[in-house]
């Protein structure tokens, strides 16, 4: 068993091999406006929560059944299940962290047969004609990158003595990466962390993650990112 470590994972890109919510509504969204506001929210012009009542906005006849008949097609990682495997046969907790919406998010799982993962997301609440409306109960007024806010998932489930790792791929997960001593990144994220010289891991599938991963494990002594404890220690103050 590997002792002091948290795991915190993005969904959308990250386990899946493309993002559904941004795909969701680039089907099912008025076009230009829903590839304008998705790129909006990347480049930071809006926040998370904002965009994605922007977008309900631009497919206001959008119901669970589409949802669920569209995300046919999507599929995860195949070494993901894999990074499953090593992380319960070494009792190291995971959590996934994502800015879309839990009822795709487990769908998904319980399709490739992860329904016990644990996660946290948005809510796709359905309305009286059928149609859905988004619902955030984990935001954070103060932290407003990500509707649903993975920085305070990170802090509220780990501790001070613990080593933090993140893996992500997007905007909403510029933020949490921060807070963590240990980050896999790609795609938006890899470009963030060189431009904001967070050090990192980069990957493309959870081959290289596991791989990479059990390699810094084996290390005798594994050093928390000053920068990140600095990061987590300020919140804690205003806290």
């Amino acid at each position: 068993m590997i002792h002091g470590i948290k795991i915190f994972v993005d969904f959308d890109g990250t386990i899946t091999k493309r993002d559904i919510g941004e795909n969701i509504f680039l089907h099912f969204g008025n076009q230009p406006a829903s590839s304008i506001i998705t790129q909006n929210i990347k480049d930071g012009v809006i926040t998370g929560k904002e965009g994605w009542k922007q977008l309900f906005h631009e497919a206001p006849d959008l119901t669970l059944e589409q949802v669920h008949e569209y995300i046919q097609s999507f599929e995860i990682d195949e070494s993901f299940k894999d990074f499953v495997a090593y992380c319960r046969e070494n009792g190291t907790p995971f959590f996934v962290l994502s800015d879309g919406f839990e009822n795709y998010i487990e769908y998904i799982f319980e399709k490739e047969g992860l329904g016990d993962i644990r996660f946290f997301a948005n809510k796709l609440v359905p309305s009286a004609t059928g149609t859905i409306q988004p619902v955030f109960p984990y935001t954070d007024e103060e932290c407003t990158d990500c509707a649903n806010c993975k920085r305070n998932h990170i802090l509220e489930e780990s501790g001070d003595d613990e080593i933090t790792v993140y893996i992500g791929n997007g905007s909403s997960d510029t933020c949490p990466a921060q807070y963590c001593d240990i980050v896999f990144a790609k795609d938006d994220l890899l470009k963030f962390c060189e431009k904001e010289r967070i050090s990192f891991f980069p990957y493309s599938s959870f081959k290289d993650v596991l791989s990479l991963l059990q390699l810094t494990l084996s290390k005798k002594r594994i050093k928390k990112r000053h920068q990140a404890v600095l990061k987590r220690n300020d919140v804690y103050k205003l806290g």
